[in-house]
């Protein structure tokens, strides 16, 4: 008989990060805040949560965030503005970022990494298993990736993490995670998990990327998990003694993706990124996949 679990309905999604990558242009905006065509990239992340069953969204912010809050905050003189003008259209789109979830923020103080950021959020999760979204990670809408993850935690209790094969080389900008094969051919159970290995030294070429369904048990791990790679409290640290050992909070299985990604915490797939969604919309797609055939010859023609 299949056991049940705790339904999930919270979300929280770490945005404190620096956005180094980005620079000068996340010196004074936060990352988040970069525009994919039309809505910041942070936008798309609470959409997925959201669409996932999920309205209930912590976001742990740092100094220099405010943006974040305001973006899905009330904003009623550019409300009163559009009305008067008869712009129904746009004023949809202001009011839609507002109406979204139910939203909370919480300040992460010093930036220790990615388990510290998820640790803040204990007194919002309480005792209940929660979703945590990477907002570099733009998972597209057609491919229900939490959803499906919700599935598999429900199911089975423990964790769930979302893994994606990559190719070797690349295996070190990632956590990357050992596995057994189990019945589904999507899930997977993790026996371990290791931080930005070396190419040699990986278990898989199976790497996390930003999707996890935690159980509440991990901040007692967290509270007690050292800093690790680059000085950090890395929550892949933690969630490897949830796949070691059998105790409450574990197992951690493992959820493989193979649909569209977009990684906007790389300046090339950022690029890509709007490429792909502009061309996908039914009012930018037809005009600028026209021009993007007509640039592409051009190019070729003189290369």
């Amino acid at each position: 008989m299949t056991q049940s679990h705790p339904r999930i309905s919270k979300a929280v999604i770490p945005a404190a990060g620096l956005g180094t990558r980005f620079l000068p242009a996340t010196k004074a905006t936060p990352k988040e805040m970069l525009p994919v065509v039309d809505k910041p990239a942070i936008q798309y992340v609470v959409e997925e949560a959201v669409s996932a069953g999920l309205d209930d969204v912590l976001m742990i912010t740092g100094r220099n965030k405010r943006p974040l809050e305001d973006h899905f905050d009330r904003n009623y003189e550019l409300e009163s503005a559009l009305g008067k003008k008869g712009d129904a259209e746009r004023l949809a789109k202001v009011q839609e970022s507002s109406d979204l979830a139910t939203m909370h923020y919480v300040r992460q103080g010093d930036p220790k990494g990615l388990g510290h950021a998820v640790l803040c959020a204990a007194p919002h999760v309480g005792h209940e298993p929660f979703a945590v979204l990477l907002g570099d990670d733009l998972i597209d809408p057609r491919d229900p990736l939490l959803q499906r993850m919700i599935e598999v935690q429900e199911r089975h209790g423990g964790s769930v993490i979302a893994l994606m094969e990559v190719a070797p080389e690349q295996v070190h900008l990632y956590g990357c995670a050992a596995v057994d094969a189990t019945p589904e051919g999507d899930v997977v159970r993790v026996t371990g998990l290791v931080e930005k290995p070396d190419p040699a030294d990986a278990p898989s070429n199976y790497a996390v990327i930003g999707r996890y369904v935690l159980a509440p048990e991990i901040f007692d791990i967290l509270r007690k998990t050292e800093p690790g790679r680059g000085g950090e409290i890395q929550l892949t640290d933690a969630l490897q003694q949830l796949a070691d050992d059998e105790k409450p909070g574990g197992p951690v299985h493992g959820v493989v993706f193979q649909g569209r990604r977009y990684d906007t915490g790389d300046r090339g797939d950022y690029l890509r990124a709007i490429v792909r969604l502009a061309c996908e919309r039914e009012d930018l797609g037809p005009e600028f996949r026209t021009w993007l055939r007509s640039y592409v010859a051009e190019e070729m023609e003189q290369s």
